[in-house]
């Protein structure tokens, strides 16, 4: 070997280094202000988890910065090679992948022989508007189908960033109406038995599509019969309830993360992301609209035992660029918990599943409350040890959370009584 030879591979070697410990440290320093309580179940696999996902977050943005690779098509892929293995399909189910007025959609047919019509769901996977397809949730929509025998059929909606508000929505939306239309000739399912669900975000577009569909019933179409909510994201006002401070840095979702997926969902600019979780971009008077439904009153004691303290803000505080940039946010089809009770007493009885170890708790407690006072029925189920994004470790080899099944389990029992 050449003097040069040996120079070039002692620098590629060189450099090759200094990027693993570049991604070392991030990753430590990342994982140093991270908080998982005694009381999460599997706290030792969660950070081993978080630490993964923190690693390919760290080297998604530095390819970003050099050019190489945009973050997000790199966590993508990531996220489909390492929580994304398909299996043959099992006995007893058939899978189609369809367009549904465009929208590709897959449905899981249960072959068992009864007679009559079937329920259905409509499912809609969650990942921050940004992540999740079709495969993400392919085991859960199985496990669905056969143990409750439903046909299901889940949503592939466009992602942001390279679409914005309201494209997911209106996706959702066109899939849903359309099997509604052919449920019954097509699938042999009855449409006045399909229910509509999702989880995190895609809990968001369901509760939202509920709304829109009972504002338009013009008595040509079924609306859906429930809406199926699994640690629902229901609104951007307020991003300092006492599960937001409690959790705000409990994996898999950052109290952070949150606003800054709205913000991708909206326009994009994250440059908003801080005044947001401030709470600067609501004016006074809408604050104080919104507080008959955001009080924390409004929630049960409990919820407050954790560490929380109550954030004052003063007229000073509002910015008017920063609404003006968050607007859209605030509008019942981005934020289902701020619609009026006129809307939300004309939805479909509701499923919601929080867990306690999750920033988004106090959405789907404050929206149960909601729809409770204003006559709908409600089942809630609360995972006590839970957090957010367990359905993502579903039925995943070594990543599986025991959890995730009793999570996916009290899905299933819902289902079966619709």
């Amino acid at each position: 070997m050449d003097i040069s030879t040996a120079i070039l591979i002692i620098g590629f070697a060189a450099v090759i280094a200094a990027f693993l410990l570049l991604v070392v440290g991030l990753v430590y320093s990342e994982l140093m202000y991270s908080d998982i309580p005694q009381g999460v179940a599997n706290r030792r696999k969660l950070h081993i988890v978080h630490g993964l996902f923190v690693g390919i977050a760290i080297v998604g943005r530095i390819l970003d910065r050099l050019g190489l690779c945009h973050q997000v098509r790199f966590t993508r892929w990531f996220r489909r090679w390492f929580l994304v293995h398909i299996r043959p399909v099992p006995a007893g189910l058939r899978l189609k992948n369809l367009n549904f007025a465009g929208v590709p959609v897959r449905v899981y047919e249960p072959m068992t022989g009864s007679l009559g019509l079937t329920r259905g769901l409509v499912y809609i996977h969650g990942g921050g508007w940004v992540l999740g397809s079709l495969d993400s949730v392919d085991e859960f929509c199985r496990h669905v189908a056969k143990e409750s025998e439903t046909t299901v059929v889940s949503v592939g909606y466009r992602l942001a960033p390279e679409h914005r508000y309201p494209i997911q929505l209106d996706d959702c939306d066109a899939a849903t109406c359309h099997f509604l239309s052919v449920a019954e000739a097509e699938f042999g399912v009855d449409p006045s038995r399909v229910a509509v669900g999702g989880d995190s975000v895609g809990a968001n577009l369901a509760a939202a599509l509920c709304q829109r569909l009972a504002k338009r019933k013009d008595g040509h179409l079924l609306s859906p019969c429930a809406q199926v909510l699994i640690y629902p994201a229901l609104q951007m006002a307020d991003f300092n309830l006492p599960s937001y401070q409690q959790n705000q840095a409990v994996p898999i979702l950052f109290r952070g993360r949150v606003a800054f997926y709205f913000l991708q969902y909206l326009n994009g600019d994250t440059s908003v992301c801080q005044d947001v979780l401030e709470g600067n971009h609501i004016p006074a008077e809408m604050r104080l609209a919104f507080k008959k439904w955001l009080s924390v009153e409004h929630l049960p004691p409990e919820c407050s035992l954790r560490s929380y303290s109550q954030l004052v803000h003063s007229a000073l505080d509002y910015n008017g660029e920063v609404y003006h940039v968050i607007k859209d946010g605030l509008n019942p089809e981005v934020s289902p918990l701020l619609a009026e009770d006129a809307v939300v007493c004309l939805t479909p009885p509701a499923f919601i599943l929080t867990c306690e170890y999750d920033v988004l708790r106090d959405d789907g407690i404050l929206y149960r409350k909601r729809l409770l006072d204003l006559g709908v029925e409600v089942t809630w189920h609360h995972v006590p040890d839970g957090f957010h994004g367990l359905l993502d470790f579903f039925k995943k080899g070594w990543l599986t959370f025991p959890i995730a099944t009793q999570l996916v389990d009290s899905v299933v029992s819902y289902v079966k009584t619709l």
